[in-house]
């Protein structure tokens, strides 16, 4: 008899990914057989980074988690998990401001499709504070201090940005 592989998908716009994104999908890969990070284009919410730069600071940071792999997000979540036989959506949860969204998110999902079960994960302490913005505002005042919330590979792409920006 084959074995079931489980697959979860952990969406997000990662602009950029931080170690709290890591640390949540370092979670997840021990709880499913493959995790897919889809990285979102999400020209709403006006991201720093370009989806292809996005795209390549998410594939160097989650270099050494074998389980792994980093796509790029079109469409609806929900479809993108169907099309990848997906089990799950995995959703990181730093703070009780966060759940009304998530929870909303999450019936919306439901109702589209219903075989497909969110995960809510929470970062470690020391990475409830981490977000994409929470690096952004630190780093356009103090790149160095930034430093202790992204991987290393993400630096010289903020170092860069910031460059850009003046």
């Amino acid at each position: 008899m084959a074995r079931l592989i489980r697959i979860a998908v952990y969406p997000g716009t990662f602009d950029p990914i931080t170690l709290g994104h890591l640390d949540v999908l370092r979670r997840a890969s021990r709880l499913f057989d493959q995790v897919i990070v889809a990285v979102a284009a999400s020209d709403s919410k006006n991201p720093w980074f370009t989806l292809e730069e996005r795209l390549k600071m998410a594939r160097q940071a989650c270099k050494g988690i074998r389980n792994v792999k980093v796509l790029e997000l079109d469409g609806l979540t929900v479809e993108f998990a169907r099309k990848h036989k997906a089990a799950a959506i995995i959703r990181g949860l730093r703070k009780f401001s966060d759940f009304e969204f998530e929870f909303d998110l999450a019936h919306a999902n439901r109702l589209m499709a219903p075989e497909i079960e969110t995960v809510i994960l929470m970062p470690s302490q020391d990475q409830f504070v981490t977000s994409s913005s929470f690096v952004k505002d630190i780093a356009r005042h103090k790149l160095s201090q930034a430093a202790a919330f992204v991987p290393r590979c993400v630096l010289p792409h903020l170092r860069k940005r910031l460059a850009e920006k003046g």
